[in-house]
């Protein structure tokens, strides 16, 4: 049977303790189901188990980098435990966790908090870690915000890692609000030819995979590289470019399969503008369906100004 895991990330002091607090103490999520309550950090908030409605909460606290998925079975088979509530160390990755719990816990909610005071300037230094805990979160809070605050950088720092993020904001007054900021994309979807400019490549690339539909028997122009394909070597290459998320560490190339009768005359790495009709179909490349690309025309181009791509 899974085991539902509820996942609050965020570095320390940034709230994770209060909010878990303030959720054991509601009725609503805690009607008496065995909950195993895992720390990986000791901050200034201590949890107060005399305010929960049933004694039905184990607190262990572990290593987030030492753990192994060993020890937190044995940890879940010793309470019994129904579900499972982490709070994450900020210092470190929150995959590294996740990758190690065992096959029947899923993951059934991850949360970020990040103090409005401290997070531009965790993003600035620590950019791997935030893109990290920003990536996988289904919602990011953030707190302690003054209610003349301009949101529009944390708007802009959680919507570049994860468009689908949902947003609040947590002001001092004890008022909170949720994001309603629209963000058109850059591009007109509806144009007989969708122009994709230099700076937008790795924002198309991210809208495509996570919506291929809405592109189906599009027509689209684009600036990227050659790379040739391991399979499908004749009449295929993907065009593509090297896109970075977060860091140098994170770079990597990201293309498309695309059908072109002159495939095998093009040399890797060389620069082309490239014209095609976009089917979203199967192919190996994905396990499953995803864009496949039918060029119309291939041209020699220029490198862009900045060869890799970032949001």
């Amino acid at each position: 049977m899974p085991i539902p895991v509820y996942a609050f990330t965020g570095f320390l002091e940034s709230g994770k303790t209060l909010f878990i607090q303030q959720t054991l103490e509601d009725p609503r999520f805690n009607s008496g189901e065995r909950t195993l309550l895992l720390v990986c950090e000791d901050g200034e908030e201590e949890y107060d188990f005399s305010t929960y409605p049933h004694k039905c909460v184990y607190f262990e606290p572990i290593d987030h980098a030492a753990i192994t998925t060993e020890e937190l079975a044995a940890l879940q088979k010793k309470h019994h435990a129904q579900r499972i509530v982490v709070e994450l160390n900020g210092m470190q990755l929150a995959g590294e966790f996740f990758n190690k719990m065992p096959m029947e816990w899923q993951i059934a909610q991850e949360v970020m908090f990040a103090d409005s005071r401290t997070i531009l300037s965790y993003n600035a230094n620590m950019r791997e870690l935030v893109v990290d805990k920003l990536s996988g979160a289904e919602m990011v809070v953030f707190n302690r915000m003054e209610k003349t605050a301009d949101v529009m950088p944390f708007h802009k720092l959680a919507r570049a890692v994860n468009r689908r993020i949902d947003i609040v904001y947590d002001f001092t007054d004890g008022t909170t609000t949720f994001d309603e900021i629209e963000d058109p994309l850059p591009f007109d979807l509806e144009a007989p030819v969708i122009e994709i400019g230099d700076d937008d490549y790795a924002l198309w690339y991210r809208d495509i995979t996570e919506e291929p539909k809405k592109y189906d028997k599009k027509t689209v122009r684009f600036k990227g590289q050659v790379a040739k394909l391991r399979k499908d070597r004749d009449g295929m290459f993907a065009p593509g470019r090297f896109v970075m998320t977060c860091c140098e560490a994170d770079i990597q190339f990201m293309g498309f399969p695309c059908k072109f009768i002159g495939a095998s005359l093009l040399n890797a790495r060389d620069w082309v503008t490239v014209t095609a009709k976009i089917n979203i179909k199967f192919h190996s490349l994905y396990r499953g369906t995803g864009p496949i690309l039918t060029a119309v025309t291939v041209e020699p181009a220029q490198a862009p100004k900045q060869e890799v791509a970032t949001f």
